[in-house]
């Protein structure tokens, strides 16, 4: 019944069916079968759905096997006592007990009978280890591959005596003289089945798999069971005669892992049939089950499961009507989420990990028992060569014509591969889980195989996918369980579902293939496999398959496992598949070998007697004779004319302008993501890219070996300034110099490279970025040369180069791979971190354009989307009459290659186009519609522009010596035909420059304006405008980027039948192009409108004279109306395009409304009017009917007549404008395509269109490349899976990598770039043939490499550009890292300073004279210009006007209007967290060798009285910086912080410790005073705010902290100065205690402490040369010097103890020389002080103050009459900082969070008003207050300022225009005399007792002056009131009393303001 043929509906066989399905409905218990006629003849829409059928419902399997386990025993070994030999018979071992010899080694050459049915199998003897005993066992006794059916007991001969019929294994066992300790056992000693080798020696054979055996077999439910294949090199393709031979074999126990070399390299190409190139053009199976489920969703289903219970069985359980039933259960429901587009590599190796041990001990390729002889003349009767797939079981040998079959293991290793489960679930322990069965994937294999049409290929992928889905839908509840993300829509499915068995499997596949019309036949066998391919090579040579595509070959009996096979007989299914299994390198040796022996030349004379008038060659040779001097001077006539037009300029096209370099948004952006990646690698703890110690960058680019490729990086390189920008190279720049920074990867490459090395060795202070162009290229792994050496030098080059160790470990190289398909990079073994990969962005996100380009960018995705139903014109297409007359010549020629056969028929194509474009119009007939349009347009596109710019044509043919052959064919006819000036046919060959001719290079160095007389173009973009046939070869694209008159693409040629993801798109890449987006939007317009009534039909002219439309009606796009649902295009995508263009309806297929006005320029005057519509049609039938209803319709509408003779030139533009503006009226006129206002629109419509149809390449420029495919490739691109995505996307992305398993998610169309790399990194793994093989975890956290990154983007969207652009970037942000914005600005209030021409020291002098210094007098006056908006401080030497003080500024613009310069960073700069060096690591605490620095926190305390309490303070001390510290003995307790002596001296230490208070500054405080210290001693101490330690800490975990009482965490400076004060001054007098005891006297302690602010960069020091003639000449210059030099000097100073405070000068850079003649000044000093903290004991900071709390300090320390002392030769530059410090203090309202902006004139209000509190401290309030609206208080100050206001013991900012006078109330304190001076105001700012009221009557006030006194409450305000008599000279208001916006809690401030009587 197997046999019988599909859709003839016999009796018999009727009946058969009937009874079958009755009976199983008796028996079922539940399931409900299919109706009958639905079982004969499956419906069309439900035959695919059939394929993913579950496993059948069947108990029988359970019952077969309780029957077969107890066919052994298993119970323990029993001692065995051996019956005694019978007298005088031999017992040697070895010999049987006649004295024969069963040795194999002896008897193998022997011949032995062997009876039917009987098999030699070898026997251990355990005496003899080493050698087999030679048996004949009858083969019904010996098991199957799978360990069953052996049946019981035994049936042998003896080969040596010939004695038969042994009956039992104890006798023959005691016979051959085993001599057994134990019970003997077949299944225990015979080991082996023996086979004949090649020589017809008997040898060694496959293990017999004895059930329970060491190995299981597919039997194995774990997923260990799938094998590894042994593999050939890549080398060898897999040809008949040596895939037909056993393989050798490693020994098969050994696990995968020690078969390395075995395994190496993948025999079968990365793609390949049942491949995962070869995609089917009608839909998947899973778009089908998607409309087909549609109606099964609504009726309950059960899943995976089929009806027939198959022929009629004699056990049987009852049927219980009451069981659940399921109908149509063929009808398969989808899972949504399921994963449906699952991918393998073609011949990839088992999926398993390499610990996996190998399956079954023969190979898939060791046949097995008889050999089949293949037929002599196959492949000359069948037109082709069968390829088998060896599926189950045991395969036979094959012998005899073996060369006409292949053989290939693809399908079993698929069968295994599906029967292992997926990760996934084995990680929840579902090793419960059976795998698919092995009935059930061979069932489910011919569903898919009925499916196939007739012009689709298998493909292994949709296979693994109907696996994988049938298994999850079978076993859905135990699924459930682990993975929460299925559905709940699916209906339960019981627990139990009984498998097929192997007895119903033929049937069930007969039943299936019953309906595919003969195309898939069941062949099945009682015996073995070897009688069905004995059958089907009979029926082969027989000619009774020749319908059939797949013969499926069956052994299956009830008591064993199935042994099965397939067969490819289709002739077209088996050409594709066996070319796919040619490695590129084997076919170009294929085609090669085809073209040097000749086989071709069939071929050429086939084609010369298709030409009815004979040869072309001879027609050619005759049209050359007979037109010669007619065309040649018409033609160059036509084409001088351009340039002498030219050269008067008057007709010259305006249009051709070659792009210079510029940077776009997008490039920008990238460049900015790179740089960003580089930082964020910097900034990681790991401390593998120290940016900081980088000077200045070098870079190496490596391309391939493509000469295009490189010239056209080199022109990049050179318009890109990146050379000069880097400083790498002078103004002058030479090629040879440029050519330094490209490296080709070729033989020359390493010497190039080995200088790279050098100099990154050399210049560890330049960063190298080595940018790996087409980083997809070469793969291959360095190894493969030396396993391999005939391969190429070249090969695995990257590798040896890239991964070296030098690079790898050089700290200053950094790699950056640039590429447009990452996927091989991207697998488990890469050496890129996921971090590190930069991808291209998107132009849109949420509808938002967020990179505004003027030009679009048209790529992959918008090239299939154009071939979707409502675009108008698909810009890829396929051409059917090629592809036919193709498949035609495939059947007439097996032998030879398609790729040859294709070639041929295309070049014969062009040639026949060529030819009828020139006249000989009969040739139209031997040409396809698509080359002769292409043809057409390449010829008269140079006659269209007054300068000849024309298109061009690239015709890409991947095979080298195919495209000299295409080249040398096409040059020729184009010299017959004279049209050698009118196109160029250039061969593009990837080793060689470009040739073109004299005169073409003439021409395109007049469209460029080049001088150069030896110029020739170099690169494909300097082909601008040049009409040309491109013809592209070289397998790969290698990154050749063409020009913007590229208007058609032509991929026929591609190698279509292995494919991988990477080839298929980097060869569409070739079509990448941007196009203008302002056409965009017109096009949008026209569509809309011509769109929506399908019956309006429109056309142009000619489709190259289409501009406004931006192409949206391609010539000649006649397309069927599309229904719906269905995705594949129409037949008109494969004649997609004449010069008739049609939007047509269903019913008028070829019909247009404008037939071209003007034929093609060369076609002979009579033939016009015929030629110009006959080109177009497809077919000479058509022409005369569409040539009628083409007249009509455009002599009724358009009004328009056609002469048979050619119009002149301006009739013809007239004509076209007509037309054209005819075109574009149609959106608006509605009732008629062409109305009579059509004309009188036109002007409007055209202006811009007339000025630009006139030149070819530029309307080229504004649409994108029309792109056409082989039939397979086009529907691989266009057909989508379930998820959306186009097939081509889950294709193995790379021909060197594999899938790790068959059991992964599909992708997802909405997946980013960053999760289709996480995708390919988690499902992909590398060949051992891929570089990054070996690149193992081995122990180290992980396997990537620091600095390297992957950047990847689509193709010619401009990563060069962007790379470039990134290199300047990184080299302006490595010197901006070597430099810093400092503050630069001249002293304010220099004017005021009082005039002396006394000098009190020399200019040279090094330190100040004591005596001298005290006699200088004080300048009161602040210089520092970060005060310029501070309150003047006036003494009675000061006369002002008001016009020299500045304006006040707004307070935000403080920060940005400051002045600042960039200064390159010294070496003895103050550093951030971001600087790391190894000097630093130590010093930082950050050596990643050590541990992190433990720290310690101490509490250290001491009482102050002025705040009444006890301070508690906290030090964090780590543990390296104890030794600054004394601790008590017993406790550790801190004791003092350990000073030296004023008189210690010593080079490397500095005295002073530096206090450096901090807040908001973590990351960006310069803290790092390692190199301003010039490594010297010293104690550095951060003095930080409670709640900021841990952050503090956590950057600067070496730094001793002093942490504030939390009590001061909303305080300002003030309080951290006075912190420090008086903590220092605690611990002076500590010290002086402790070393006292020690006999050193407390004055001898150093006194001194550096208060630092942490801005602070960088310190100078002004040198003097007084070598002048004259004592006052001197010249000073100024440099930067270490720190530790100042510090030092300083503390150097005679009498140093004297001085209460020292500083220096802000630097500046227009310091003059009068500022530095002294060089000592008594005046404010700021942020960088040595303070004697003995000296000013008595002196505080005021802890409340947040801002000039300096100059407060400063007048305090001077009106105690202690010593203020600035070193003018010194200064310090200090760093802008955004961040922290003041700016960390925001003013908020307490009572809502929202940020609102709270002006200062509401930090006061009126006592118990209901104000809104804000959020700030009381002090900060009153200061910003009193900075901007102090007038209100000191209305009488404004800007008078020889009346200033009186301030008593305090400096407070009462603005700019408000000068103040500071005196002390202090006893013997030094005021101004302020005996001439009349205040305008008085301030008293918390008094205290030195106040007094005596005290303040000294002081003259103007009449109407105002005083504000402020206290901290409102009873203190009163009692001072009182204290001080105010109410005598001051009148006080009750409501002139004010707080700060303070609640109550927060202590807020009180003022009470009153006028002077």
């Amino acid at each position: 019944m197997g046999n019988s043929y599909a859709g003839q509906l016999k009796t018999t066989r009727f009946e058969e069916v009937l009874h079958n399905s009755i009976e199983a409905s008796l028996r079922s218990n539940n399931l409900v079968p299919r109706p009958i006629f639905s079982q004969l003849y499956l419906e069309a829409e439900q035959q695919l759905s059939s394929l993913e059928a579950g496993s059948r419902a069947d108990n029988e399997e359970e019952e077969e096997e309780e029957e077969e386990e107890g066919s052994e025993s298993s119970s323990p070994p029993v001692s065995y006592q051996m019956k005694p030999p019978p007298e005088g018979c031999c017992t040697t071992d070895g010999f049987c007990q006649a004295g024969k010899d069963l040795r194999l080694v002896s008897i193998s050459n022997e011949h032995i009978e062997v009876p039917a049915g009987f098999l030699l199998v070898g026997a251990k003897s355990p005496n003899l280890p080493d050698h087999l005993l030679v048996c004949a066992v009858d083969k019904r006794f010996l098991p199957d591959d799978n360990g069953r059916n052996a049946l019981l007991g035994f049936s042998g001969n003896c080969v040596g005596c010939g004695k038969k019929g042994f009956c039992y294994f104890t006798e023959f066992s005691n016979h051959i003289n085993l001599k057994l300790t134990t019970q003997p056992k077949k299944q225990k000693h015979l080991k082996y089945y023996l086979v004949r080798n090649a020589q017809g020696a008997l040898t060694k054979g496959s293990v017999i798999c004895w059930k329970g055996a060491e190995f299981r077999g597919r039997q194995s439910s774990s997923s260990t069971c799938s094998s590894t294949l042994f593999q050939l090199p890549e080398s060898s393709g897999l040809s008949g005669s040596t895939s037909s031979e056993p393989l050798p074999a490693a020994n098969p126990s050994a696990p995968a892992g020690t078969q390395q070399t075995a395994a190496a390299i993948d025999h079968i190409p990365s793609t390949a049939a049942f491949s995962s190139a070869v995609y089917n053009g009608k839909e998947s199976p899973k778009q089908q089950l998607v409309k087909n489920n549609l109606s099964a969703l609504t009726r309950p289903s059960v899943l995976g499961t089929l009806t027939n219970s198959g022929p009629p069985k004699k056990r049987h359980k009852g049927w219980s009507p009451e069981s659940p039933s399921s109908t149509e259960t063929w009808n398969l429901q989808l899972n949504p989420q399921a994963p449906n587009r699952i991918k393998n590599d073609g011949g990839s190796l088992s999926s398993l990990p390499h610990s996996a041990l190998v399956g079954p001990a023969s190979s898939p390729m060791v046949g097995s028992g008889e050999p089949v002889s293949v037929p002599d003349n196959l492949l000359k009767i069948c037109k082709a060569k069968p390829v088998i797939f060896k599926g189950h079981g045991n395969f036979p040998y094959l012998c005899g014509n073996i060369n006409d079959v292949i053989v290939s293991p693809l399908l079993y290793t698929c069968y295994r591969n599906s029967q292992s489960l997926s990760r996934a679930y084995e990680q929840y322990g579902a090793s419960t889980i059976q795998p698919i069965s092995e009935e059930m994937q061979l069932l489910l294999t011919v569903y898919y195989l009925v499916q196939l049409a007739s012009d689709q290929v298998p493909l292994i992928e949709d296979l693994e996918q109907i696996f994988m889905r049938s298994w999850r839908e079978s076993h859905l509840s135990e699924i459930r369980q682990y993975q929460q993300a299925i559905p709940q829509t699916f209906p339960q499915v019981p627990s139990q579902i009984a498998p097929v068995t192997s007895a119903q499997l033929p049937w069930l596949a007969g039943l299936a293939a019953s309906s595919c019309n003969d195309s898939v036949h069941i062949i099945e066998c009682s015996y073995s496999l070897a009688e069905g391919l004995s059958e089907m090579f009979k029926l082969l040579i027989e000619g009774k398959l020749i319908k059939t595509n797949y013969v499926v070959i069956i052994c299956a009996s009830r008591n064993r496992a199935i042994d099965s096979c397939i067969v490819i007989t289709g002739k077209y299914q088996a050409r594709v598949l066996s070319e796919s299994m040619l490695t590129p390198s084997d076919y170009q040796k294929e085609v090669n070998y085809q073209l040097v022996t000749g086989k071709v030349e069939t071929l050429g004379s086939f084609f010369s007697t298709l030409c009815p008038e004979g040869d072309i060659d001879l027609l050619l040779e005759k049209f050359y004779q007979e037109n010669q001097g007619h065309i040649s001077s018409s033609l160059s006539a036509s084409v001088n004319k351009p340039t002498a037009l030219n050269g008067t300029g008057t007709a010259a096209c305006t249009s051709y302008e070659i792009e210079r370099h510029q940077i776009r948004p997008f490039q920008l952006a990238v460049a900015q993501k790179l740089l960003s990646h580089i930082c964020s690698i910097a900034d990681s703890s790991t401390q593998n890219l120290d940016l900081g110690s980088f000077e200045k960058i070098d870079f190496l680019i490596c391309v391939p070996p493509s000469e295009v490729t490189y010239q056209q990086t080199l022109f990049h390189l050179w318009h890109s300034g990146i050379l000069l920008e880097l400083g790498l190279e002078k103004e002058h720049l030479t090629k040879q110099r440029v050519e330094q920074y490209v490296m080709k990867l070729d033989a020359e490459a390493q010497i190039k490279f080995k200088v790279f090395l050098q100099n990154s060795m050399q210049n560890p202070h330049t960063l190298f970025v080595l940018i790996h162009d087409h980083a997809h290229w070469d793969l291959m792994s360095s190894a493969m040369h030396s396993l391999y050496p005939q391969t190429e030098l070249s090969t695995g080059l990257v590798d040896r180069l890239l991964n070296c160790r030098e690079v790898k470990e050089a700290p200053n190289i950094v790699t950056l791979h640039v590429t447009s398909f990452p996927y091989a990079l991207q697998t488990q073994h890469t050496h890129i971190s996921p971090y590190n990969e930069i991808h291209w962005p998107s132009s849109y996100s949420n509808g938002v354009d967020l990179y505004h380009e003027n030009k679009k960018y048209f790529g992959l995705s918008e090239f299939i989307e154009s071939t979707l139903s409502g675009h108008s014109i698909p810009l890829l297409r396929y051409d059917s009459s090629f592809e036919a007359m193709v498949m035609a010549l495939g059947k007439r020629f097996p032998r030879l290659h398609s790729a040859v056969i294709r070639t041929f028929v295309l070049i014969q194509h062009y040639s026949a186009a060529m030819m009828a474009v020139c006249g000989l119009s009969q040739m139209k007939n031997y040409t396809s519609v698509e080359t002769l349009e292409i043809t057409q347009n390449l010829i008269n596109s140079s006659r269209q522009c007054p300068s000849g710019h024309g298109l061009m044509v690239v015709l890409r043919i991947p095979c080298t010596p195919l495209a000299a052959v295409a080249y040398e064919r096409l040059y020729n006819v184009r010299e017959r035909l004279a049209l050698e000036d009118n196109f160029e046919i250039i061969l593009g060959n990837p080793n060689s420059g470009i040739t073109i001719g004299k005169h073409f290079v003439e021409q395109l160095k007049a469209w460029q304006k080049i001088e150069d007389v030896d110029w020739r173009p170099q690169t494909y973009l300097e082909l601008e405008g040049l009409p040309c046939i491109l013809i592209f070869s070289g397998m790969d694209p290698q990154g050749e980027s063409l020009p913007r008159s590229l208007r058609y693409c032509d991929l026929r040629l591609i190698n279509s039948s292995s494919l991988v993801r990477t080839t298929l798109e980097q060869e569409l890449g070739l079509a990448a192009y941007f196009v203008s987006s302002e056409i965009h939007t017109e096009k949008a317009v026209v569509n809309d409108v011509l769109e929506s009534d399908p019956e309006k039909l429109s056309s142009t002219d000619n489709e190259d004279e289409e501009v406004a439309t931006e192409g949206c009606f391609e010539t000649g796009s006649t397309s069927e109306k599309r229904s719906p649902m269905k995705r594949e295009r129409s037949r008109s995508h494969g004649s997609a395009s004449s010069s008739l263009s049609s939007k047509a309806s269903s019913k008028t297929l070829r019909s247009s409304l404008l037939i071209r006005p003007s034929s093609p320029p060369l076609i002979a005057a009579g033939d016009t009017a015929k030629s110009s519509h006959q080109v177009l049609s497809n077919s000479a039938e058509e022409t005369t009917n569409n040539y009628e209803r083409q007249k009509q319709k455009v002599d009724k509408g358009a009004q328009t007549t056609i002469s048979k003779h050619l119009p002149p030139v301006t009739e013809q533009l007239d004509t076209k404008q007509n037309i054209k503006s005819a075109q574009i009226s149609i959106t608006s006129s509605s009732s008629s395509p062409f109305s009579s206002s059509s004309s009188s629109s036109a002007p409007t419509h055209n202006s811009f269109i007339l000025q630009t149809s006139q030149c070819s390449m530029t309307k080229a420029s504004k649409q994108p490349p029309i792109v056409f495919l082989p039939k397979l490739v086009y529907d691989i691109i266009t057909s989508t899976d379930s998820s959306g995505l186009p097939k081509s996307s889950s294709l193995l992305p790379y021909h060197s990598v594999m899938w790790a398993s068959s059991f992964r998610p599909l992708m997802s169309k909405m997946m980013t770039c960053t999760e289709q790399s996480l995708y390919y990194r988690q499902w992909t793994v590398p060949k051992p043939i891929h570089m990054d093989y070996n690149n193992r975890n081995e122990g180290r956290m992980d396997t990537f490499h620091p600095r390297r990154l992957l950047l990847s983007g689509p193709p010619q969207i401009g990563k060069t550009g962007a790379y470039l652009q990134f290199l300047s970037i990184l080299s302006r942000m490595l010197i901006r890292l070597t430099e810093v914005d400092v503050y630069d600005e001249e002293e304010i209030n220099i004017n005021i300073k009082e005039e002396s021409d006394q000098y009190y020291h020399q200019p040279g002098d090094m330190w100040p004279d004591l005596e001298t210094f005290k006699k200088m007098p004080f300048d009161y006056t602040i210089h520092d210009p970060k005060y310029e908006d501070a309150s003047l401080i006036c003494s009675k030497l000061q006369t002002i006007n008001s016009e020299e003080r500045s304006m006040s500024r707004r307070q935000e613009d403080m920060y940005t209007r400051r002045q600042t310069t960039r200064m390159r960073l010294s070496k003895y700069a103050a550093y951030n967290t971001y600087h790391h060096c190894e000097q630093c690591h130590q010093y930082m605490g950050f050596n990643p060798r050590y541990q992190l620095y433990e720290s310690t926190l101490h509490a250290f305390a001491f009482s102050y009285s002025m705040l009444g309490e006890e301070i508690q303070l906290h030090f964090i001390i780590p543990k390296s910086k104890e030794h600054h510290f004394v601790f008590s003995q017993p406790g550790r307790q801190l004791e003092s912080m350990r000073l030296p002596l004023v008189t210690d001296k010593s080079e490397d230490y500095i005295k002073s410790p530096t206090f450096t208070p901090t807040t908001g500054r973590h990351e960006h405080g310069l803290f790092n005073l390692y190199h301003a210290m010039d490594g010297a001693s010293h104690l550095h101490v951060l003095v930080v705010k409670e709640y900021e330690m841990a952050i503090y800490k956590k950057y600067w975990p070496n730094h001793i902290m002093l942490v504030l009482p939390s009590i001061f965490n909303s305080a300002g400076v003030g309080a951290a100065h006075f912190l420090i004060k008086e903590l220092s001054y605690h611990n002076l007098e500590l010290e002086r205690n402790r070393q006292e005891e020690l006999g050193i006297k407390p004055q001898d302690i150093w006194p001194f402490i550096v208060i630092s602010d942490d801005s602070c960069v960088m310190w100078n020091s002004v040198e003097f040369d007084c070598s002048g003639d004259r004592k006052s000449d001197y010249t000073w210059t100024e440099r930067n010097v270490s720190l530790k030099q100042i510090l030092q000097h300083i503390e150097a100073t005679p009498n140093v103890t004297h001085y209460a405070l020292i500083g220096m000068r802000k630097w500046s850079s227009k310091t003059n020389s009068a500022e530095i003649k002294e060089p000592f000044s008594c005046c404010h000093v700021h942020d960088f002080i040595m303070l004697n903290v003995d000296l000013t004991q008595n002196v505080q900071y005021n802890q409340n103050r947040f801002t000039c709390d300096d100059v407060d300090f400063n007048l305090r320390v001077h009106s105690a009459g202690l010593l203020i002392c600035r070193f003018n030769h010194f200064s310090v530059m200090k760093k802008q900082i955004a961040v922290g410090g003041q700016r960390s203090f925001h003013i908020k309202s307490k009572v809502s969070d929202t940020p609102v902006s709270i002006s200062p004139a509401q930090y006061i209000c009126a006592p118990d008003s209901k104000h809104t509190f804000l959020a700030a401290p009381a002090q900060l309030l009153l200061e910003k207050y009193l900075q901007y609206h102090s007038h209100r208080f000191f209305p009488l100050s404004l800007k008078n300022y020889s009346h200033p206001v009186l301030s008593v013991d305090c400096y407070l900012n009462l603005g700019p225009q408000i000068a103040v006078c500071y005196v002390s109330s202090r006893p013997h304190s030094l005021n101004i005399s302020s005996s001439g001076l009349t205040f305008s105001g008085l301030l008293l700012y918390l008094c205290d007792s030195f106040v007094v009221a005596s005290f303040l009557k000294k002081f003259h006030f103007l009449k109407g002056a105002t005083l504000c006194v402020i206290c901290q409450d409102r009873s203190s305000l009163r009692q001072t009131v009182v204290r001080l008599e105010l109410e005598d000279e001051w009148q006080f208001r009750l409501r002139d009393e004010f707080q700060t916006a303070n609640a109550k809690e927060d202590r807020p401030l009180f003022f009470l303001t009153g006028r002077h009587i």
